[in-house]
């Protein structure tokens, strides 16, 4: 947006995307935390949630568990709100009636990048599609997030998809646990929807460069089981070109070794060794002298005498005795960390990977800190995750210019809600905490 057009700001200026304005109406996960991570680079990210405004909210992730307790009874917010929701302005808008709808293109004309996560035709239905929109604001990217994408098969297109769905429509899951009969195995958080959220962010990045080029803005398909098939390595090709159809390969590795999980004598550690100079250094370590294993076809048709040499030296040391002996010697040999290990880590410590902020509802929290890390112009965290409707009279005083009055008519006619905590003094919070400091 030119600089000279763009409207007062009210995020403070730090990071790389200082004066980039981000509209997100995405929900549960995914495309919220596309604008989150816009936001931690210093983009004014304004969220907007549409009614009911006040529990069950219609962004179920306010009330996803587990909850931290706010300032008065029912006041729980969620843990997933806090992390993925911080730096952001809330505004509670009913897009549904005619007065929200003209907010929104308003808010649209003054945005650079527009983030929604709906099946598809949802905005379309509610007077709101690309070409309304655009009408607007010519120049705006649009990212939509959604399961399956906006074309293709139209009952895949309109079925319902979370992560664990993308996981497995993806072929992601195919490849993760045990060989039959043991079921795959999911992984341990909401893998998917995080990086698509990653990749929705992206991809907005890469749609405001081309308008700043162009002058015209356009739409991007964020499909989540197509960003998990896209990081499949050579999935495809493998079936494709030699007819081979991958499957779970357990802990190890079915085209690495060594590449796998070992017992300690405390926990668990990962051994790595896939290049011909890191296999010449774990044999050395581990006492291992059989020449015939320096072949790599012939180690990983042979694994076994292997295996057995490094679980008899992993089993008799602690996690910390095998991370000593290699760095020592220069290989690849790593604890399997818990959040408690990392809670006391060093590096994730000197690295500013866990951070404190203010949350409105919760108080002061403490989670993930911010990456990757910018030399000038580093991220941060400006503010914690909103209540709903925390920046209605800013954005629409500040960012749209809307008098009092006007604030107060939608306000009034219901268009515009809000639902700030009980027993906590509504303020705007002045804390901002930045890479590295």
């Amino acid at each position: 947006m030119d600089t000279a057009e763009a409207p007062p700001r009210i995020v403070p200026p730090f990071g790389p995307l200082a004066g980039i304005r981000v509209l997100e109406s995405a929900r549960f996960v995914a495309g919220p935390w596309a604008a989150t991570y816009l936001g931690e680079f210093g983009a004014e990210v304004v969220h907007v949630e549409g009614p009911p405004f006040e529990p069950p909210y219609a962004d179920a992730t306010r009330s996803l568990r587990p909850l931290l307790p706010g300032g008065a009874a029912g006041e729980e917010i969620s843990e997933s709100w806090v992390q993925y929701s911080r730096n952001k302005l809330s505004i509670g808008l009913d897009v549904r009636a005619p007065a929200g709808r003209a907010v929104f293109l308003d808010l649209a004309r003054a945005s650079d990048i527009w983030i929604e996560s709906s099946r598809p035709g949802t905005y379309d239905r509610l007077g709101l599609s690309d070409a309304e929109v655009w009408a607007a604001n010519p120049r705006l990217t649009i990212v939509h997030v959604s399961g399956h994408g906006r074309t293709g098969e139209p009952e895949r297109v309109a079925a319902p998809s979370y992560d664990l769905t993308a996981q497995a429509f993806s072929g992601y899951l195919s490849l993760q646990g045990k060989p039959d009969p043991e079921p795959p195995m999911r992984a341990g958080t909401a893998l998917n929807d995080t990086v698509t959220g990653l990749a929705a962010a992206t991809a907005g990045l890469m749609g405001y460069v081309a308008a700043q080029r162009t002058g015209r803005g356009q739409a991007v398909d964020v499909a989540q089981y197509e960003i998990f098939f896209v990081l499949l390595e050579n999935l495809a090709l493998d079936y494709f070109m030699r007819g081979v159809v991958r499957g779970r390969f357990g802990t190890g590795h079915a085209r690495l070794h060594p590449y796998d999980v070992h017992r300690a004598s405390d926990g668990w550690v990962v051994v790595a060794a896939p290049t011909p100079e890191s296999w010449q250094r774990l044999k050395r370590v581990i006492g291992f002298t059989d020449p015939a294993f320096d072949d790599r076809d012939y180690r990983l048709a042979h694994r076994e005498p292997v295996d057995r040499a490094i679980a008899e030296f992993c089993r008799t040391r602690t996690r910390a005795e095998l991370e000593r002996i290699a760095r020592t010697e220069d290989v690849a040999i790593e604890r399997v960390s818990d959040i408690a290990d990392l809670a006391h880590d060093a590096h994730y410590r000197d690295r500013g990977m866990f951070v404190e902020w203010e949350d409105p509802i919760a108080g002061r929290v403490k989670g993930a800190g911010v990456a990757p890390k910018f030399s000038a112009t580093p991220g941060g965290v400006w503010r914690g995750a909103p209540w709903l409707g925390q920046d209605n009279d800013r954005v629409l005083g500040t960012i749209l210019g809307y008098s009092a009055e006007r604030i107060a008519s939608l306000r009034e006619t219901g268009v515009l809600g809000e639902h700030p905590p009980r027993g906590k003094a509504s303020r705007p919070t002045p804390f901002f905490v930045r890479e590295g400091l």
